[in-house]
């Protein structure tokens, strides 16, 4: 199997115009909101979208596990039980049910803030919202946990927490981890030579476990190693670096997986520009 990559794309004017945005760029894999991203309510999917989206990725030569939904940005699915509380776990269970009905096998959630409760009570509303939500959608995707730049209060900016979340959730099988690389890099793990990847996805392996990796977002990082800043920049013009970033996708525990980036779009590239770079980097 080639090299799997592409970028996060947009779903303006309906669901299904997403796949003609990634063929268009170049895309070997992609990724999508479902919705509107930016707030609670989100517009039912139409039959008739839904169904041109599945024919349209038929049709691609695109393969559907190369293909993920995010959560939208609002919920939070580690703070403690509130209104907004519920309503993250009721998007959450949304977001199971539109990925079921698109047959998109793949979830990625951001895991939130304990806001000041402490680990062991983040980690314990976010496995109780991830399971009430799973009860409530028909055959769940494979929901992944994406690792966060270690912001105050978040739950999953370490490999640790990951993997004590991975041990309390019920069926191993549906769940996985989205490594992201500017977190990691945010979070304090160097990514900037191929000594240093190659340590990094050791610690990674010894810790969490490789097996449990299913996708990876691919940026680069505007700020220092440990600044736990989450500002993304394009690829191989920020602080980790083109040695680093190329090291990363050339891995073995790397390879075989899709890559989406989400990095910027402005005067200096765009995604196409970013495409070629990572193409570039491929052995």
């Amino acid at each position: 199997m080639g090299i799997r990559v592409g970028f996060h794309v947009s779903i303006a004017g309906g669901i299904s115009n997403s796949v003609d945005n990634a063929k268009k760029i170049g895309c070997t894999a992609f990724q999508i909101f479902s919705r509107n991203p930016r707030g609670w309510a989100a517009k039912p999917l139409g039959p008739d979208d839904v169904q041109l989206f599945k024919s349209k990725l038929a049709a691609s030569g695109i393969e559907k596990n190369s293909v993920i939904v995010h959560i939208p940005y609002l919920p939070n699915l580690s703070g403690p039980d509130s209104e907004f509380y519920k309503k993250s776990v009721e998007t959450l269970t949304g977001e199971m049910r539109r990925c079921v009905a698109l047959e998109i096998p793949y979830l990625v959630i951001h895991l939130g803030s304990h806001m000041g409760k402490g680990q062991a009570s983040g980690i314990g509303q976010l496995v109780k919202a991830i399971e009430a939500a799973r009860t409530k959608s028909d055959g769940a995707p494979v929901v992944l946990l994406e690792n966060n730049a270690g912001q105050k209060n978040s739950i999953g900016g370490n490999f640790e927490e990951l993997r004590m979340i991975l041990d309390r959730l019920d069926d191993p099988r549906q769940f996985g981890v989205c490594t992201d690389t500017c977190h990691l890099f945010a979070s304090g793990y160097d990514l900037r030579t191929k000594a240093d990847v190659g340590k990094t996805l050791e610690k990674l392996d010894n810790i969490v476990g490789l097996k449990e990796l299913k996708f990876i977002h691919l940026n680069d990082s505007k700020w220092p190693l440990g600044s736990n800043l989450d500002r993304h920049e394009h690829i191989g013009l920020g602080q980790i670096g083109t040695e680093g970033l190329a090291a990363f996708l050339n891995h073995r525990a790397i390879r075989g997986l899709p890559v989406i980036m989400e990095t910027p779009i402005d005067e200096k590239r765009g995604d196409e520009q970013n495409l070629k770079v990572v193409l570039g980097m491929i052995k």
